[in-house]
């Protein structure tokens, strides 16, 4: 599934933009609910232009350098219809790459991992905590902030049975 695609789409049928503007609105709105970088927005947004799904027109304001604006075009709207009807009819289950050293945690002392988990919390904290302050979005868009606070809080509430369950053993590593 091209979620790059559906979030380009999705975000210059809301309203033309040049790809600053785009990476704003994402990095400002949409931080903890994707990863997409400028480099990959930016090489997004011209393989939307050469396959006809926007259109680029360079504008210039004051002294400025002149800069692309994008604008959804017909063929556009049907490749973000067809994108979302897949998108929302389809999961994906979710993999954790970053628990499988808890396969191995037994491997070192547990008062050294319940200091790694802690400062894995403190992570997770930092981010829902940056996903509550996300402005409210009208509309559906924000459903997406919703379901990243939704996790993070239910992965810190994962993460502390955890903490405990490793905080409850013995230095020697048994319960």
């Amino acid at each position: 599934m091209d979620t790059t695609t559906l979030l380009l789409l999705g975000l210059l049928r809301r309203a033309r933009m040049h790809g600053y503007q785009l990476m704003e609105f994402i990095e400002r709105n949409l931080s903890t609910c994707t990863d997409l970088k400028k480099p990959t927005a930016y090489l997004g947004l011209e393989r939307l232009a050469r396959n006809g799904w926007v259109v680029e027109q360079e504008e210039r304001e004051g002294k400025r350098p002149p800069r692309k604006v994008y604008t959804i075009t017909p063929e556009g709207e049907a490749e973000f219809q067809r994108l979302l009807v897949i998108n929302l009819g389809s999961y994906a289950t979710s993999k954790f790459p970053q628990d499988m050293g808890l396969a191995f945690a037994d491997a070192l002392p547990a008062a050294q991992v319940v200091q790694l988990l802690e400062q894995r919390r403190g992570v997770i904290k930092a981010e829902l905590d940056a996903a509550r302050k996300a402005p409210v979005h009208a509309g559906t868009l924000q459903l997406l902030v919703d379901h990243s606070v939704v996790h993070l809080a239910s992965e810190l509430e994962w993460l502390d049975k955890v903490i405990d369950t490793f905080a409850q053993r013995t230095p020697d590593g048994k319960e």
